[in-house]
């Protein structure tokens, strides 16, 4: 049978094929046919050849792909896959086919103004693009910000600050059971909250060939429907699971003849990996040249033998033990204390600098896939995003600006997700990946041997072999945050579970020079879990989606999937390392025995009680398994409203998608109601914000001035003196500089940080007090849709469009996300919407912010964001007599 294109009236791709092997080749044509841009982007940031061609802004992102080894170990999880499922690999070669032949006949317009020509994909590059796109989703960088306020505040700021940071990436979905649907079988409903690019993350598309008919939301570059599916039987959905699966340690290295050695818990000083990049930058005359090193732990993402970048050291002045309120007592911390030296003082200088320059070059994130709000500049303006101070103003304390200009930090470029450097394969070693063998002898790039695993995956039972975790067992595993758990048998020698302020102990620590090395799954195991692809597509029944997320590795996502013979499914999918508490929550010492893996930690699962399932990034299910998590604003309140009517039906899920009920309000408005002795215009507001009906619409006007009046106190707790040392971020690389800002950490915090019974001397009233006051000097203009308008990430900053206003916020089910104090801007949003139907495919419906092409000017580049915008769907379109047909493959 000869592959076809069809389209339907949106522009949505349906393949029909042969067979499973044909529709890969064909979902790569039609890929590179609508995204060859978006293609090129992401692979050329797998591989940290971006700057290439964008330019100095996205160096540091290049810097971090290269010393994270990105694309080193997409190669290594590759020839994995080759040796242990060449049916899989087969597949993935033919969709990587498909791309090939069709990018030399690409037209879009980028390319042109980029002066780039497409390039060649190679096997591994679905799996660097993949690894690249979510190699950050676990915020592991919110570790270094964990350890300034350790530093700085005390372990109480553990607990204060412990919430979907400005890093997260974060998701609506819910389950309704047959017995709660006007049909008699399951709705599955959601949207995924994803930074917000053109093209989109997401790519609707049908596939169908003899073994399998399904559709759902693709990642481009990526074969297969990995996140949300309808084979016609069962369907299934993700969120992320706010899991801690990453972990940072504090290396000790020394330069020897032979190269660089590592410090090991052992005692024993040991061989590390080294080697030398060159990373081009276009419009510079020399490349960046960039030392890689990577020892037994992982890659060293941050410093080196003599620190950060200039030299300065890391001093481990002090251990903090004890107990402290609003703090996860169940996991140890060592936090140095009295440290509250001029702000940069102990913090290096960032890496990443041209010789003979102390000046970072570009800025590192991108508001992409998961990014940090706060960063970026409005397309072609030298503006930055929002209006977060007043025009004309001084930078807000922590604002994340660079001293000397208007950008904030990450402008332009995208801290989610990017020259082969090596086969990253013992190539005739006999050495079997995720093998305990020490590193190997210094290798020119392409010969490395790379550090093994301390544990092959899998190590406590086959993958698909999670026993059940139940709920109970869930939350008495889980310690949360003001808990006083007792030390656990799985804690370093020594350690003590508990810290806080009751216990302070200063005790004399060396100086060591800073250098972090990054351990994640994919570069210890071998393996992506790319074989849950397949299997997801030939999935009928809930066990077979069961099967194929145990084979899952990253991110680590809770599922929901439901089947036409009333099967569910409820829970967490990913590769979570067995470790020492204390790992999860801040850097730990490499030389220190304790902190190593030991094996894949069991996965969390639950019934689906009466009827009702919500994932929506809160502490839960997955409570065990990481320190951040979304407030329960979302969650809570589709609960409630599913909890409104006995019975739904598919039409009735758009008005849950886009309800606009801000409950993390509530501290607020108590403070301000709380406010007597006001000046006459500042009680007349806050008559109006206690009058207002609590709903961040897009036409309204109450929703504007408590906005306003948010972001004022937001500026207020950032400018107190309780937090000046955390007001400059330390001079880390630029990629993780985002997750370190006082003022986005302040706006995210401050459901917690205005409901704290003490929070450091600051007089919360008369923050709130001042905030009406600045307010009322100078109030907004007009709606909150006026300011809240969409902020899309793109590569190139030339195109740019009037964006509309947004109704939604941080914290409502519609989670348009700006950051209060710095912008009303919204990068963030939903990156599709969807309802899968299990009683009839048809009645399923589906959307996305912009289009189904990413080509500027084609008619279907754009044509979805009204519907987007007012919470309509498009329908799922499965016949393909329905359909126009586009072309043979």
């Amino acid at each position: 049978m000869t592959s076809e294109i069809h389209r339907d009236a949106w522009g949505i791709p349906h393949l029909r094929a042969g067979s499973a092997r044909e529709l890969a080749r064909a979902q790569g044509v039609v890929t590179a046919r609508d995204r060859a841009w978006q293609l090129e982007v992401e692979r050329h940031r797998a591989q940290g050849t971006s700057a290439s061609f964008l330019g100095a802004d996205a160096l540091p992102w290049d810097l971090f792909a290269r010393r994270a080894r990105l694309d080193d170990t997409a190669r290594r999880c590759w020839a994995a896959l080759v040796e242990g499922d060449q049916e899989t690999a087969d597949w993935v070669r033919a969709y990587v086919d498909g791309v090939n032949a069709e990018l030399p006949a690409t037209t879009a317009p980028e390319f042109g103004r980029a002066g780039l020509a497409p390039g060649r994909w190679q096997p591994w590059t679905p799996l660097a693009v993949w690894l690249a796109t979510h190699i950050l989703f676990a915020g592991f960088p919110a570790k270094l910000w964990r350890e300034e306020a350790l530093r700085h505040l005390g372990p109480s700021a553990v607990g204060l600050f412990a919430t979907d940071g400005p890093g997260s990436a974060g998701s609506n979905g819910w389950l309704l059971a047959g017995e709660r649907t006007t049909t008699g079988h399951a709705l599955i409903a959601g949207d995924p909250h994803r930074f917000i690019e053109d093209p989109g993350v997401y790519q609707q598309i049908h596939l169908s060939c003899p073994e399998f008919d399904v559709v759902g939301l693709a990642v481009p570059g990526i074969p297969g429907i990995a996140h949300f599916g309808h084979t016609g039987t069962v369907a299934w959905a993700i969120t992320n699971a706010m899991a801690d699966y990453q972990d940072l340690y504090r290396e000790r290295l020394r330069r020897t003849g032979a190269g660089v050695e590592a410090l090991d818990p052992d005692g024993a000083w040991r061989r590390a990996h080294r080697h030398v990049e060159h990373v081009e930058v276009a419009g510079e005359p020399h490349p960046v040249e960039l030392e890689v090193i990577e020892t037994e732990r992982g890659p060293v993402i941050a410093g080196g033998p003599e620190g950060l970048e200039g030299g300065v050291p890391e001093r481990d002045a002090a251990v903090v033990t004890g107990v402290a309120a609003g703090a996860d007592a169940s996991l140890r911390v060592d936090a140095p204390v009295g440290r509250d030296a001029t702000p940069g003082a102990d913090a290096p200088l960032g890496s990443g600098t041209r010789a003979g320059s102390d000046a970072p070059l570009g800025s590192g994130t991108r508001a992409g896939s998961d990014a940090p709000l706060g960063s970026g500049t409005r397309a072609g303006s030298d503006a930055p995003l929002g209006s977060g101070t007043r025009a004309g103003s001084d930078a807000p304390l922590g604002s994340g600006t660079r001293a000397g200009s208007d950008a904030p930090l990450g402008s332009g470029t995208r801290a989610g997700s990017d020259a082969p450097l090596g086969s990253g394969t013992r190539a005739g070693s006999g050495t079997p990946l995720g093998s305990d063998m020490p590193v190997g002898t210094d290798a020119a790039p392409g010969t490395d041997a790379a550090p093994g695993a301390d544990a092959a995956p899998g190590a406590d039972g086959p993958p698909g072999t999670d026993a059940t975790f139940g709920a109970e067992q869930a939350e008495k595993a889980a310690a949360p945050f003001g808990t006083h758990a007792p030390v656990g048998a799985d804690e370093p020698p020594g350690t003590d579970a508990t810290f806080g302020a009751e216990r302070t102990e200063e005790t004399a620590a060396p100086v060591v020079p800073l250098a972090l090395a990054l351990r994640y799954p994919p570069r210890v195991t071998g393996d992506l879990g790319f074989g849950a692809l397949l299997s997801l597509l030939r999935a009928r029944r809930v066990g077979d989606v069961d099967r194929a997320f145990g084979l899952w590795v990253e991110p680590v996502n809770v599922v929901v999937a439901a089947d036409t013979e009333g099967g569910l499914l409820h829970r967490v999918a990913g590769w979570v390392p067995e470790r020492a508490r204390v790992n999860r929550i801040r850097l730990v010492p490499a030389w220190e025995p304790g902190h190593e893996w030991r094996g894949r930690q069991r996965t969390p699962r639950a019934e689906v009680r009466g009827g009702v399932a919500v994932m929506a990034n809160q502490r839960g299910l997955a409570s065990p398994l990481g320190v951040e998590f979304a407030a329960p604003h979302r969650a809570d309140r589709i609960a409630a409203l599913l909890a409104g009517k006995d019975q739904w039906s598919p039409g009735d899920m758009p008005g849950i998608h886009m309800d606009t009920h801000l409950a993390s309000a509530g501290p607020l408005l108590d403070l301000v109601a709380a406010l007597d002795d006001l000046s006459p215009e500042a009680a007349a507001l806050r008559e109006r914000l206690l009058g207002w009906d609590r709903r961040m619409d897009a036409g309204s006007t109450g929703a504007a001035c408590y906005a306003a009046v948010r972001g004022a106190v937001v500026r207020q707790l950032a400018a107190h003196p309780a937090f000046t040392a955390l007001a400059v971020p330390p001079a880390y690389p630029e990629v993780f500089l985002p997750w370190l800002g006082l003022l986005p950490r302040i706006a995210f915090a401050l459901h917690h940080l205005l409901r704290a019974e003490e929070l450091y001397g600051v007089d919360r009233p008369q923050a709130v007090r001042a905030a009406l006051e600045e307010v009322v000097a100078e109030p907004p203009a007009g709606t909150w849709g006026d300011t809240h308008r969409l902020a899309p990430w793109r590569a190139l900053t030339t195109t740019s469009y009037e964006e509309p206003g947004l109704s939604g916020d941080h914290d409502c089910v519609l989670c348009t996300s700006a950051v209060p104090g710095l912008t009303d801007l919204a990068a963030r949003g939903p990156a599709a919407r969807y309802v899968w139907d299990l009683a009839r495919r048809e009645d399923s419906r589906w959307v996305v912010p912009l289009g189904a092409s990413g080509v500027p000017g084609s008619p279907h580049h754009r044509d979805q964001l009204p519907l987007w915008l007012k919470g309509d769907l498009v329908p799922v379109v499965t016949d393909f007599d329905r359909l126009r047909k586009e072309s043979d493959v």
